[in-house]
């Protein structure tokens, strides 16, 4: 398989202290009690992605514009904002409770046979990740902000500039912005094990990042057509450190976190 480069801006940039993999957005993460205000951001976002646009909830639902639910008080949040402090993308990592199944054990009910689930306590579940339709301008974008060409393959790698008049370059720097913040997170917080229930299309873009999630069921209806995956951190940072060990050091740098306004 072809895996791309990271996209590195080349020398020319004017701000030379933001990150070189993603120099036009910061990240951060959050408890949703700790900010109320970028919670809102947070649930004002996901109300526009998956109620207005992409028709998954039922807008009446949320008179206030605002789309949260039950698993929002035990999840830990990450951010993604664009260089003017306004929220462009979220997602949050859910946790394991006490009494409570993760989200795709209640969509998700066909599991193969021979899966065997890790320790909830070792486990967390990935969702709502939605990204501002400001970023997905692009024909073929997907939800998660992620270009056609970087889907297929067909855009030489990631390295380098946009193209002239470009504003964007095809890196899904949103993407990796926020799984690095969640990576940290996890090995901070014992986590070795991620859930997510996926289209297969975001699946493959984190396959091209040596982000290998297994499936571990049968596709099902779920916000869309969607299949139910498991990864092994472990296993991710050793693919990583064979093939792209330049991708892992950046992963396991701590970054300049910052929150939008």
């Amino acid at each position: 398989m072809d895996v791309p480069d990271i996209d590195v801006p080349d020398g020319s940039s004017a701000n030379q202290a933001l990150d070189p993999l993603t120099p036009h957005f910061k990240f951060g993460q959050l408890h949703i009690d700790e900010n109320m205000a970028l919670s809102a951001q947070i649930y004002s976002l996901r109300f526009k992605v998956y109620c207005l646009e992409c028709g998954f909830l039922e807008p009446e639902n949320y008179e206030d514009g605002l789309e949260s639910d039950e698993f929002d008080e035990h999840s830990v949040h990450f951010t993604a904002c664009n260089l003017a402090n306004e929220l462009v993308g979220s997602m949050r990592l859910v946790l394991a409770k006490a009494g409570r199944r993760f989200p795709f054990e209640d969509h998700c009910q066909v599991l193969f046979d021979d899966v065997v689930l890790p320790p909830a306590k070792e486990s967390g579940e990935v969702s709502r990740l939605v990204v501002s339709a400001t970023y997905r301008r692009r024909a073929g974008d997907s939800l998660a902000g992620v270009s056609q060409e970087f889907l297929t393959g067909t855009s030489h790698g990631m390295r380098g500039k946009p193209a002239s008049g470009e504003r964007r370059s095809k890196s899904p720097q949103i993407l990796l912005g926020l799984y690095r913040e969640m990576y940290q997170y996890s090995v901070r917080a014992n986590i070795r094990y991620w859930y997510a229930a996926m289209e297969k299309s975001l699946a493959r873009a984190l396959t091209r990042l040596n982000f290998d999630f297994t499936p571990i069921g049968m596709e099902t209806d779920y916000y869309g057509p969607v299949i139910p995956y498991i990864a092994d951190l472990r296993e991710l940072e050793r693919k990583l450190k064979a093939n792209r060990p330049d991708l892992l050091a950046w992963f396991r740098k701590d970054p300049d976190r910052t929150q939008c306004d």
